[in-house]
């Protein structure tokens, strides 16, 4: 049960952090792309880099979703599915020469912490019921 919660934690964490991220992107894409691993160049990446904040937002969005109406395990498998984002965006840093160290330590260990996370999820969830029907069930009547 502790190691659940500690992941459900950590799934937050992922959910606000790529949020804080994709609203680094709108604000101050120069940076933002710098931190990614792959300086921006001039000329149009402007879009591409305001597109990308906006898709980051939306997927730590959709994981507090998830986490506030679903399962465990739908969380889980979202988190799961979604580990292709940062192992993507390793082979995109190696390939356009970023930094290895910058693809490995940022994107990889993501990816990592997202798949262990997942992995703990899917262990300790109850694939029958819903976060709801969980505390409709341990709180008792409400009358």
């Amino acid at each position: 049960m502790r190691l659940r919660r500690l992941a459900l934690g950590v799934a937050v964490l992922l959910a606000l952090g790529i949020i804080a991220i994709g609203s680094r992107f709108l604000l101050a894409p120069g940076q933002a792309a710098i931190g990614f691993g792959i300086p921006a160049t001039t000329g149009g990446g402007e879009a591409y880099l305001a597109a990308k904040g906006l898709r980051d937002i939306a997927s730590g969005l959709i994981g507090l979703l998830i986490l506030a109406v679903g399962t465990h395990r739908v969380l889980a498998w979202y988190l799961l599915g979604a580990t292709i984002i940062p192992i993507g965006d390793v082979l995109i840093v190696l390939s356009h020469g970023g930094s290895p160290a910058v693809a490995l330590g940022v994107h990889g260990a993501t990816a990592a912490v997202m798949a262990s996370t997942a992995v703990v999820l899917l262990r300790g969830s109850d694939p029958t019921r819903s976060r709801l029907e969980s505390r409709e069930m341990t709180s008792g009547p409400t009358s």
